[in-house]
């Protein structure tokens, strides 16, 4: 399901580039749509979620079904209540937060306010996708994962109607896709409510208390503090790119959703599977189980995210070309796109495995040590922000989110072993072996078959989606082979996390 979300992402963006390129437009539009779901992942996906979701599961184990609903009935309520005060903030400031997260813009007054005036459109979106990230981390406390992964499409699909059929009836085009993701989060909390109701568990917000709630405030606190560093990361990468020439914020945006795209398959989705079962297995004091879990997860980390990386490295403008060289967008942002998508694929690695470790901590309850954690990251990205810029301009940006991610999963992990909550099984350094020598392989294969760049420019978008497949699955293929061939067995790999 995540799969098919981020392939119609794909086609959403190509859409975008198509129609509106890296103009003015599109980096106003990047940025309105940008400060919702900051907030978003902030309060809901975010510290909310890792907060939520071990309580609830507790709940679930220890207390039964109505216990559960009590819960999320009063939760509901309070959720709700901060959601409807911070909208009302974000569409009556949308100034405000514009001079926050872009002040670059206030150099151009008709981008600023541009900006600012999709931004009041798009804030509401922050109360509706954050009531969805409630309803999915109630669904996945029950081991119900597809619908949640399967919602952003309709956001996909309703940018794409909007950004085609929309943008010519108005005035101004690009103010389509702010209304298009408005719309999108009204579509997307419709389709939750069935779901939840044949659970059972649909909300009736309830101002009454319950000892859960208390305990998510505890946990939450510190989880928002954590996950903020995180966010606050990507604020100052935004702030600063808006003082860099027109179009530094739309090549960051389009080079990392490429990155996003294996992250999300795999990073994310493995994510939202793991902080459940962890959190039942430190609810029962199954700490076998828990570290059981742990490595099996890094294990396909290791898979997946080193030959992932190399794929986006050695592919970066290949796959720009492929999806977003027509109309609008000019060879010159392929390129510009094209490095900062090879400055973040050097990440991707630490980005997943932050996915996989944090969990570890919340799932245990324990909050402090990632915040701790995530304020060193925050200075390492700061600083590398500010020494990279210069000489590298948005690729300088790119670079250092990559190597806080690093830093961010190396002390993760660390913290891990010396608490003694994971220690690795046997069997790493035969793994390790297998998989240098796939990767070798994978790389030797990319770089004999990859046409030149001057080639692939040539190409109609048919001859380019047929040699950019053809390499990504021949490729895969053959990883996979090698994979096998040097003895690595998936299902035998995956039967240990049962």
């Amino acid at each position: 399901m995540t799969m098919i979300s981020r392939l119609l992402g794909f086609v959403r963006d190509m859409v975008i580039a198509r129609y509106f390129g890296a103009t003015a437009g599109a980096d106003a539009f990047f940025v309105a749509f940008k400060i919702p779901n900051f907030f978003r992942r902030l309060f809901a996906e975010g510290a909310f979620s890792q907060a939520f979701v071990p309580v609830l599961s507790e709940v679930k184990e220890k207390r039964g079904k109505d216990a559960v609903k009590h819960l999320i009935n009063a939760i509901s309520f309070r959720l709700g209540g901060i959601l409807l005060l911070l909208t009302a903030f974000g569409v009556f400031g949308s100034g405000l937060w514009m001079l926050v997260f872009a002040p670059g813009f206030a150099d151009d007054p008709e981008k600023f306010q541009l900006a600012s005036d999709m931004l009041s459109i798009t804030f509401p979106y922050l109360l509706l996708i954050s009531l969805v990230a409630f309803s999915s981390a109630i669904m996945n406390t029950y081991d119900q994962f597809a619908v949640p992964a399967f919602t952003p499409v309709f956001l996909n699909l309703v940018l794409i109607t909007f950004a085609i059929w929309v943008s010519p009836l108005l005035d101004v085009p690009v103010m389509a896709l702010a209304w298009g993701v408005l719309a999108a989060g009204v579509v997307q909390l419709l389709f939750h409510l069935p779901f939840l109701k044949r659970l059972g568990l649909l909300p009736v917000p309830s101002p009454k208390t319950d000892e859960g709630v208390s305990e998510v405030k505890r946990l939450m606190l510190p989880a928002l503090f954590g996950v903020s560093v995180a966010q606050i990361n990507l604020l100052i990468d935004t702030v600063l790119a808006s003082f860099l020439i027109t179009g530094s914020v739309s090549w960051l945006y389009y080079s990392d959703r490429l990155m996003e795209f294996p992250l999300g398959v795999f990073g994310v989705a493995l994510a939202t599977v793991v902080l459940p079962g962890l959190s039942k297995k430190a609810a029962t004091e199954n700490w076998d189980g828990f570290r059981q879990d742990i490595d099996t997860a890094l294990r396909l980390v290791l898979i997946i995210g080193v030959p992932a990386t190399l794929g986006l490295l050695l592919l970066a403008q290949p796959l720009m070309i492929t999806l977003f060289y027509y109309g609008a967008f000019t060879e010159n942002d392929v390129t510009m796109s094209g490095m900062s998508l090879m400055a973040y694929s050097f990440g991707l690695l630490g980005f997943i495995l932050v996915k996989i470790l944090a969990p570890a901590f919340y799932a245990r309850k324990d909050m402090k040590t990632p915040v701790k954690i995530a304020v060193v990251a925050l200075v390492t990205n700061t600083v590398m922000n500010l020494a990279l810029i210069g000489p590298f301009a948005h690729v300088g940006l790119a670079a250092a989110t990559s190597i806080s991610a690093f830093v961010n999963a190396g002390l993760l992990y660390w913290f891990l072993r010396k608490q003694q909550a994971f220690s690795p099984l046997p069997g790493w350094g035969k793994l390790w072996g297998q998989v240098l020598f796939a990767n070798s392989v994978l790389v030797i294969l990319i770089l004999a078959i990859t046409p030149d760049i001057s080639d692939w420019l040539s190409f109609d978008a048919w001859h380019r989606l047929g040699w950019l497949l053809a390499i990504v699955f021949g490729t895969m293929a053959a990883y996979g082979v090698v994979l096998v061939a040097t003895g690595i067995k998936p299902k035998r790999l995956l039967k240990k996390e049962r």
